[in-house]
């Protein structure tokens, strides 16, 4: 998820494209650059790091000009540097793209231009190819040269293209990645998203998918696919720029947690080709890798260390390979047992916390085989690694992990397939049973998030409590393990999870008259037990909100308020099962007036150890 800013007019195009991109951040920043036109020609400035990099080095540039495009970047195909940064150019530096999205067949794309046109590419990134293409259609027609590299290419995108033959215009395309335009006075904008665009206009836009749209600083033409000119109604934003970054939620924890089916599809999709055959991006471990190890340890913090608890499970149960769970903190210090049999995955959101990072260390010392499922491409954790498989979140704002994790657990769904199906472990039905499960989630999901409304009714009931218990079996235990979590994270109530037959071994203790009790029943084959430990909690006067499976009512008899998720397979449900949990700890957060975004105590990112 990248940034794009672009602007046409009367101003200076270098200090609006940067403070427009400041506004964007949140959207990636690995690297940042900008392409202006400037005495005949297209000059690119473009570092690797924050923005704050590229203001620097061009502060005493005094790059004026009427026209340009930028970019602030979350890496994908390539590393972050300073050559894989945006935007890029084709060989006579004419003409400078910027992109947000996936070329999907640029590898083929890539050989077709070096094979037929003898292009030499600069960088390693998917997004140079867009801009060849459309070098080598430019006959005199920069809007027909993009139209023509667009039929060429598949997969998601947001373009915006300049070329120093036609300093007049902006062409601009939309395919699954948004783009919107900013209408001014003699000026015009192209971006990403509205808040690059709110300190200078307020009417805007809004581009539809497979839309190009021609932008001259007095007028904007915007077609379809068939080159039919579009008439758009202007769109009047009220917002303030804090509310737009948020599109409209009250916080990013909001925001992402209703982006999860969108994370859930790519994550998923991005790696299922024509066959429905995964394709692990990034892992290249084989039948014969697989058979040689003996062990498998998954390490982790916070909630990563959650979703790994999850993949125990799968990958135990679909390639048959002990597995064990660690707390990276606590990983290095006891002296693991770790040799050349053992595959080490190591789970991050940011790719840089340090008890991750140093665990990862100590095992690839070892010689462990090092497997990384991380957000951040070219993160520390990463570099590190021998495989490396990208969960496709994108950038998360809130300190409180969602999205990140739910694409974890994707992964791990995945992970575990092509181990089993690879071994040959599990037979073609079962693989195909899990994958047609899988790709159900993410419509699931959207039904859940449309019934949110249910978990604000729950939450202002039991917004004042101070203490709070999570229960549950088998991988229901490991999700309320993150629901616990979630709530102390943001609503700094003292909450516990613990496996709900552990109960009669110490906790049931602390189980008094209007206890708040959260039971997760989403197992069929231990909806009887669970059913049971309700039970056992009520009778000592707990209040009990129930989570279980469209169908399974008989829940209903025993707990006071029941939560439902749609029915799917039980090993699937914690993709499911975990959001009405992060809602409530939302909402019941919000009640409270807490800081939900920026909890106190905590960070994004632990670096330090």
């Amino acid at each position: 998820m990248c940034g794009i800013v672009g602007y046409i007019g009367s101003g200076n195009a270098s200090d609006i494209i940067i403070d427009g991109l400041k506004k964007l951040e949140y959207r990636g920043y690995d690297s940042s650059g900008i392409a202006v036109y400037r005495d005949g020609k297209i000059e690119v400035r473009k570092f690797k790091g924050r923005i704050a990099n590229l203001e620097a080095a061009i502060a005493n540039e005094h790059l004026d000009s009427h026209m340009g495009i930028g970019h602030t970047r979350w890496a994908t195909h390539g590393e972050p540097s300073d050559v894989n940064a945006h935007p890029h150019s084709n060989m006579d530096h004419t003409i400078a793209v910027v992109h947000n999205g996936i070329i999907e067949n640029y590898v083929d794309l890539k050989e077709w231009l070096i094979r037929e046109h003898g292009v030499v590419f600069a960088s390693e990134t998917d997004t140079e190819v867009i801009a060849h293409l459309i070098g080598i259609y430019y006959d005199g027609d920069l809007t027909d040269a993009v139209f023509k590299a667009v039929e060429k290419m598949r997969g998601a995108y947001g373009v915006a293209v300049v070329c120093s033959k036609e300093p007049d215009k902006i062409v601009a395309v939309r395919k699954d990645s948004p783009l919107v335009v900013g209408l001014g006075e003699g000026c015009n904008f192209i971006a990403s998203d509205i808040p690059a665009l709110l300190k200078h206009v307020r009417k805007i836009y809004l581009i539809e998918n497979n839309e190009t749209v021609v932008l001259t600083k007095n007028d904007v033409k915007i077609y379809n696919a068939d080159r039919k000119e579009m008439r758009r109604d202007v769109f009047h934003v009220t917002w303030d720029a804090e509310a737009a970054e948020k599109e409209g939620y009250d916080h990013f924890m909001l925001k992402e947690i209703h982006e999860q089916p969108k994370g859930l599809y790519e994550t998923l999709n991005r790696r299922l080709d024509e066959n429905e055959i995964i394709k692990l991006d990034g892992i290249k471990l084989t039948k014969e890798d697989l058979e040689g190890f003996n062990k498998v340890y998954i390490v982790a913090c916070g909630t990563a260390y959650h979703a790994g608890l999850v993949g125990k499970f799968l990958i135990e149960k679909l390639a048959r390979i002990p597995v064990e769970v660690d707390i990276a903190s606590e990983f290095r210090y006891r002296d693991p047992f770790v040799d050349d049999k053992t595959l080490f995955i190591a789970i991050s959101q940011s790719g840089e916390t340090l008890d991750t990072l140093a665990a990862l260390r100590e095992a690839k010392k070892k010689g462990a085989r090092i497997l990384s499922v991380v957000n951040v491409v070219g993160s520390s954790v990463a570099r590190e690694s021998d495989d490396v498989f990208y969960t496709w979140a994108g950038p998360e704002i809130a300190v409180a992990s969602t999205k990140a994790y739910t694409t974890q657990l994707m992964c791990m769904y995945l992970i575990a397939l092509y181990m089993g199906i690879t071994k040959g472990v599990i037979d073609r039905d079962v693989y195909r049973r899990y994958i047609d499960e899988l790709k159900q989630i993410p419509d699931k999901l959207s039904a859940l998030l449309a019934r949110a409304d249910e978990i604000v009714e729950i939450a202002k009931e039991q917004y004042k409590r101070e203490q709070v218990f999570f229960i549950g079996r088998g991988l229901d235990a490991s999700v309320s393990f993150e629901g616990s979590l979630k709530l102390k994270e943001i609503s700094y109530i003292n909450s516990f999870a613990i496996a709900a037959g552990e109960l009669k071994h110490g906790t049931i203790a602390l189980i008094e008259q209007g206890t708040l009790v959260i039971a997760l029943a989403t197992q069929d084959h231990l909806f009887e037990k669970m059913l049971s430990n309700i039970q056992e909690v009520k009778a000592r006067g707990a209040f009990v909100i129930g989570l279980a499976k469209e169908g399974n009512t008989e829940i209903e008899k025993q707990a006071n308020r029941v939560i439902y998720i749609p029915d799917c397979m039980d090993e699937v449900a914690p993709l499911l099962s975990v959001v009405p949990l992060q809602l409530l700890a939302y909402d019941i957060a919000k009640l409270r007036g807490c800081d939900i975004d920026k909890p106190k105590n905590l960070a994004k990112s632990v670096t330090v150890e």
